[in-house]
């Protein structure tokens, strides 16, 4: 009778042991928020109360920006083009925008999936001069993305 108690304890410390080895080779998986919790389009196009912006995730991962007057068509050339932008996270509720430099002027396009009016526009054009005065600043509105 002892002998049985000791072979069954012995076989279910075995099974522990070998199934605490199995768990304990496998990473852990951590929890964390890398990416917006809605998804970055491959392309955008946004219409301001002065400009129409496309703005286009290019191959080697940076953002180009293309302007036109509000008036303008999209298949003509563009009154501006400003290449190497980059997407910044801010927070992790899934806000983001665009950065883009251009001769001492930095344009953003911010995207308010956060704020705390229902009626703001889904974008925001802030264009910051050299001395780090807002110069522009227009709620947009998609018109493609």
């Amino acid at each position: 009778m002892i002998k049985k108690i000791f072979l069954g304890a012995f076989c279910i410390a075995q099974f522990s042991l070998a199934y605490a080895t199995e768990v304990k080779n496998e990473s852990p998986t951590l929890s964390t928020v890398s990416t917006p919790y809605q998804k970055v389009p491959k392309t955008v196009i946004i219409k301001t109360s002065k400009f129409k912006i496309r703005i286009d995730l290019q191959p080697n991962g940076q953002y180009l920006y293309q302007s036109w007057g509000v008036n303008s068509k999209i298949t003509s050339k563009p009154s501006m083009i400003i290449p190497n932008g980059e997407l910044i996270p801010d927070g992790n509720g899934g806000n983001y925008y665009y950065e883009f430099n251009n001769n001492g002027f930095t344009y953003q396009i911010w995207r308010n999936y956060l704020t705390d009016s229902a009626s703001k526009a889904p974008y925001t054009l802030v264009v910051i001069d050299s001395n780090g005065k807002t110069i522009v600043n227009q709620d947009g509105r998609v018109v493609k993305n």
